[in-house]
């Protein structure tokens, strides 16, 4: 039998969760230690039976634990411009917080 699981939505992305997972998620306002509640539930797995909100789901929420902010790998953007020889390159790192689910 498969497990239970919630598809949750945060930072504009949805991922699909399950007790007891570790995940990177945009940046949230929590610091590490505290405990963080989402909201946005759009579909829930419980038992065989299915449960999709329209867009989400009343009075569910999925509680997870925040382990703290993780940087991602770096991203490179280059700009050339041929007939010029005009260069620009520049660096981003991604914030994420990585989140443990406590509690569906």
């Amino acid at each position: 039998m498969e497990k239970d699981f919630v598809v949750i939505a945060s930072g504009g992305k949805q991922y699909r969760v399950s007790t007891g997972q570790k995940l990177k998620v945009e940046k949230l306002a929590a610091r590490k230690g505290e405990a963080f509640a989402f909201d946005k539930v759009l579909l829930r797995s419980a038992g065989g039976k299915v449960a999709v909100g329209t867009p989400y789901l009343e009075g569910v929420t999925v509680e997870a634990n925040v382990l703290g902010d993780v940087r991602g790998e770096k991203k490179i953007i280059f700009k050339y411009h041929a007939k010029t020889r005009g260069r620009k390159k520049k660096g981003h790192r991604q914030t994420y917080t990585e989140v443990e689910i406590a509690k569906i």
